[in-house]
């Protein structure tokens, strides 16, 4: 009587898999023992950010810099940073990611749908910063502007009447101030939501 052994099956080792793997352990980890820790480091950062686009302000409004010149403090000693869009680029991008990948933690309904607003601001915030960014990289911008112009400046522009040419009639300080705080404060009802759950949600989690 032969014995035929079953031949092992292989797992599958392959550098993608132990990527998706290390991905799934790092988000599980992230919304669960280290979500309180990651939730205070995403908004430091989210602040420390909202900060910079505030000293910009007080350049412009304040200390009547000129434009070119209100870079907040980071672009100051990095002005290479501001020029280029990789700071509030990488910024945009940090901001979406961390608003995707914290949201499996956020269950309650009211505190979940305010967290989705910000996640749905974020992704077009993104969007913009990555316009600008790309006009940068191929040093051509839009029309005839003399500065990387968002699809905001465009509609600003189009509304404005003025011609789409030197500088948009939309300033970007103003702007990019403005997206921030719209992101910000839905993130923020969304964690009072998260921290003191009301006793019945209209919302479904």
């Amino acid at each position: 009587m032969t014995i035929t052994q079953k031949k092992p099956k292989l797992r599958n080792f392959s550098p993608i898999s132990k990527l998706g793997s290390a991905l799934q352990f790092l988000i599980y980890a992230l919304n669960g023992r280290w979500h309180k820790s990651a939730m205070q480091v995403f908004m430091i950062v989210v602040l420390a950010h909202l900060s910079e686009h505030l000293i910009q302000g007080v350049q412009l409004w304040v200390l009547h810099w000129p434009r070119p010149q209100c870079m907040g403090i980071l672009g100051l000693m990095y002005p290479w940073l501001m020029k280029t869009e990789w700071l509030h680029y990488g910024h945009a991008l940090f901001m979406l990611l961390g608003l995707a990948v914290l949201r499996p933690a956020i269950t309650i309904g009211l505190a979940l749908f305010w967290w989705n607003i910000a996640l749905a601001i974020a992704f077009w915030h993104h969007i913009e910063h990555a316009l600008l960014l790309g006009q940068a990289l191929i040093h051509d911008n839009l029309y005839d502007f003399a500065s990387p112009v968002s699809i905001a400046q465009l509609i600003a522009q189009f509304f404005s009447g003025h011609p789409f040419a030197g500088q948009p009639w939309l300033p970007r300080i103003e702007l990019h101030l403005f997206y921030n705080l719209i992101v910000l404060i839905p993130m923020l009802v969304a964690l009072y939501y998260h921290r003191f759950p009301p006793a019945r949600s209209n919302l479904s989690a």
